[in-house]
């Protein structure tokens, strides 16, 4: 954490005081996030400024990951789930509701599952092998595993996307997994304070073993 609540003689503490520390080298304040509306800090997370990253893993109490893990992955099965449907063009009102009935939908978020846990893997294995001094501890790895979950918020714009169906909607669901694949970058940059080449690299074998799965399932003759 880069704040510290003030205490007073007694050893209280004072629940809305805040000391801003800066850099001896710069003087720059070594959070400056601190003092911006959570707005401000969502919109530059967004802007994918690493800065904002490092302050929401830091030095916020966020505790979303596997709810929002499970959320994105519904949005992606769902996703998935509509487009082996289009063939059957059914208008019909209650697919909307029926799709949590279907077999398919289920299978659609295993699936989806499984290729974000093989990419996830895949990051770890990189990084491990290049990086093995930022991986030492158990919680080094939780820590990443929280930044790479906390990272996928971008898949929520799936299904506004689907829902304004359009011409550009496949290019729409393109410019979404390119900004998920950004976000992934600056978590992990942020995280083990890495330059810019080396997340890229780990996200590229990620993507590798996670593209192996959908072969493995496409040879097993389901759509994917």
């Amino acid at each position: 954490m880069y704040y510290l609540k003030i205490l007073t003689h007694y050893g209280k503490k004072q629940p809305t005081t805040r000391y801003l520390f800066h850099m001896k080298s710069c003087q720059k304040p070594v959070d400056k996030y601190i003092e911006y509306d959570p707005v401000i800090i969502l919109i530059n997370a967004v802007l994918c400024k690493a800065q904002a990253y490092r302050h929401i893993l830091f030095n916020t109490k966020i505790n979303i990951h596997g709810k929002l893990c499970i959320f994105c992955l519904l949005c992606e099965a769902y996703i998935r789930w509509l487009q082996l449907q289009d063939s059957s063009q059914n208008t019909d009102p209650d697919d909307l509701i029926r799709y949590a009935k279907e077999w398919d939908f289920y299978r659609m978020f295993g699936i989806a599952s499984l290729e974000q846990t093989s990419f996830f893997i895949g990051i770890f294995i990189t990084l491990w092998w290049m990086t093995p001094e930022m991986l030492k501890r158990k919680s080094d790895f939780i820590l990443l595993l929280k930044a790479l979950l906390l990272s996928t918020y971008g898949k929520l714009l799936l299904i506004p996307a689907v829902i304004w169906e359009h011409d550009y909607t496949p290019l729409c669901l393109a410019f979404i997994k390119v900004f998920v694949l950004i976000s992934n970058s600056q978590a992990i940059r942020v995280t083990l304070n890495l330059n810019r080449i080396l997340p890229w690299f780990a996200i590229f074998f990620g993507l590798i073993l996670e593209n192996g799965v959908v072969c493995l399932f496409q040879k097993m003759g389901w759509d994917v």
